[in-house]
This record gives structure tokens, sequence and C-alpha cells, in this order.
């Protein structure tokens, strides 16, 4: 009875995936395809660093290395090798994969803010070492040929699919956050979160599921940094290591409500609708007011809504938190 109860947060939030789906193809529009793309990337995003941030507590702004380095595996093994799209996004992911496995063992064993300022140098480590990788173009990057979107249906349909792509790839986020939060391993990492001295003497195995939490988070970035890359046709290290989306994406968490299934797409939807709002105003000096915002978003949440959107529904409604974690 609890677990269909807990269903609830995994339909709504399936449910708004499918509105953003639908949104653009009932308009018609490129322009709504656009936007909603970049909502599901955001979702992506939060929904991964939710597997980390949300259910141990460690706050990781350097999660955005994992969308840099899958994109360059990803788009080299195209270019280069010839590799078909499904493929190499499986590469991309399970390349980011591999290096939260190698690194995890070591920074997982630091607390607070040693391991933030570890995963901000691993970033500039990871982008240091790329930009001075000749296969991977160094400083220039490398672009897509045009030919290469023929197999494709052409650069046009690449687009839509592309579309299609990262909405298939939130829904799938969203689906491991509900089975994780909902397993054993998941209440490992709450308890884990809570007392890591308490989740010891309980017999949680730390180690393995801080890690396995942090090759989880690190995945599915990986695997959106393929898609994004090659749908722009391009990528450069100067777009594809940029710490400010790592911030974001724990404004989105913390924002929606870390550790809950609905909260990280909550947040990246509404951070990502107001940040295009914010974008499209007339006035110049208002489009950079983005960063200001999320640093605003982040002091009040901390201030005033430390558990998110979601915990502040439960809060204000009791009936609730019989559906929502």
């Amino acid at each position: 009875m609890k677990g269909s109860r807990r269903m609830v947060e995994l339909w709504l939030s399936l449910l708004v995936l499918v509105l953003l789906l639908l949104w653009p193809l009932v308009t018609g529009k490129a322009a709504d395809r656009e936007t909603a793309f970049n909502v599901a990337r955001a979702i992506v995003l939060a929904g991964s660093l939710n597997l980390l941030l949300g259910m141990t507590g460690y706050v990781n702004f350097g999660n955005i290395v994992f969308f840099g380095l899958g994109g360059y595996v990803g788009i080299y093994l195209i270019t280069a090798h010839g590799w078909h799209l499904g493929w190499a996004m499986l590469a991309g992911g399970m390349a980011s994969a591999l290096l939260a496995l190698l690194v995890g063992a070591g920074i997982l064993r630091l607390h607070g803010a040693f391991f933030a300022l570890v995963t901000v140098g691993l970033n500039e480590v990871v982008r240091a070492f790329i930009n001075n990788f000749a296969p991977f173009g160094g400083p220039v990057g490398m672009t897509v040929h045009f030919s290469i979107y023929r197999n494709y249906g052409g650069a046009a349909q690449m687009l839509q699919t592309s579309f299609y792509l990262v909405m298939g790839l939130a829904a799938l986020v969203v689906l491991v956050n509900y089975l994780v939060r909902s397993s054993r391993l998941g209440l490992g990492l709450l308890a884990i979160r809570e007392d890591e001295g308490a989740a010891d003497v309980m017999g949680v195995p730390r180690a393995r599921f801080k890690t396995l939490a942090f090759v989880l988070s690190a995945f599915f970035p990986g695997v959106l940094g393929v898609i994004y890359f090659f749908k722009n046709g391009a990528i450069e290290p100067h777009d594809a290591f940029p710490l400010v989306t790592s911030i974001e994406a724990i404004v989105m968490v913390m924002l929606g409500g870390q550790g809950t299934v609905l909260g990280p797409l909550l947040g990246a939807t509404g951070y990502q609708l107001l940040r295009g709002w914010l974008i499209t105003l007339p006035v110049t000096w208002v489009r950079n007011l983005q960063l200001v915002v999320a640093g605003l978003l982040l002091l009040l949440i901390v201030q005033f809504i430390p558990s998110g959107a979601v915990g502040a529904l439960r809060h204000r409604f009791p009936r609730l938190r019989r559906y929502l974690a």
C-alpha cells in the first residue's frame, strides 16, 4: 500500500514530462521545441545530481565534468571512427561512469567543503587535459561534418530526433531516481545523509553505496553530453565544462526538494522557464541577471525553505506526506 502511494510521485513526474513533450508538438513551433529541450536537459542534470546530492548530502560542484567528458568521447567516436549515435551515447555515459568509479573511492572519503572543493578541482583538471589533448581537437574542439547527419535524415530531422532522445533520457532519470529512492540502496544513502556514523553502526556499506550513487549520477550526464553536442554540431572545452551549470543544477535540486523524485523535475522546470524568460527580455542588462537570480534563489531556499518546494507542500498540506517522499 505504501509503495503504491509513493508511485503517485513517479506518475506526477512522468505526467509533467508528457506535457513537456506534447507542448512543442501541439504548437508546432521550433522555439517551443528548443525551450522544451533545454528544460529536459536541465531535468537530466538535476535528476542525476539528486542521486548524489539529494540522497547522500554530498554537494558536487563538478558534476558538469561528466557532461563534458561524455560529450567529447561520443563526438570523437562519431567523427573519427564512424560510430552510430546510439553506441556513442552509451560510450559517453560509460566513460563518465568510469571516471566517477576511478576517483570516487578517493574523494568520497572527504566531507562537506573539502569534497565540494575537490569536485571543482576535478572539473578544472579534466578541462585542462581536454584543452591540451590533440585527438579531441585541443582548445579548438571538434566539429561534426554536415554529411554525417545524412545517416539520421538530415540536420533538420536530427533536431527533432535529439528532442525525443533527451525527453526519453529525462524519463529514464526520473525512473532511476524513483527506483533508487524506493530500494535498500536509497534507504542506505538517506541514512548516510542523516548521520554517517549511525549508518555505519546499522551496517550500511558506506563506501560501496556512495560510490554507486556517484557512478549513477555520472552516467546520465555523459549520455546527455553526446546528444547535446551532436545536436549542436560542435564541442569545445569552454562549452563542455561550464562550472556555472553545476551551480545551477544544485539550485534546481534544492529549489524542488533534494532527495525526492518530483523535486528536481519541478526545480529544473521552474528555473529553466524563469531563466528563459529573463534571457528574452528586451532590456539588455536584465538578461545577465540569470546568475544573480540563481544566487538569490539559493540563499532564499537555504534560509526559508531548505526542504524545497516538495518539502514546503508536505509541510503546508500534511495529507500529501502520504504521497510525496
